[in-house]
């Protein structure tokens, strides 16, 4: 019961999170998305590959039992430890 919970929360998060850089929908939080990877050297398509990564892992995560439950999570962790990381590194 309390692993549903936390995959749902999780998911949830990764879904909005990717439906954002791959899409664009919320403009306030896009451009402020966007300039920070642009702040890192990075660009819109690499922007739209992180999404489309973190939409990878939000689905798969549920499938726990298969191949894809553990790379998606291991997706998940690896976006989170690279986002983590160009914090640390480029923010003040």
């Amino acid at each position: 019961m309390t692993l549903s919970i936390i995959t749902g929360v999780l998911s949830a998060f990764f879904l909005f999170a990717s439906s954002i850089k791959i899409f664009g929908w919320q403009d306030t939080i896009f451009r402020v998305q966007l300039e920070m990877f642009e702040s890192y050297g990075l660009n819109r398509t690499i922007m739209r590959l992180v999404g489309f990564v973190e939409l990878f892992g939000a689905v798969s995560i549920w499938f726990s039992d298969a191949f894809w439950g553990p790379i998606g999570a291991l997706a998940l962790m690896a976006t989170s430890v690279g986002a983590i990381g160009c914090h640390l590194i480029f923010d003040t």
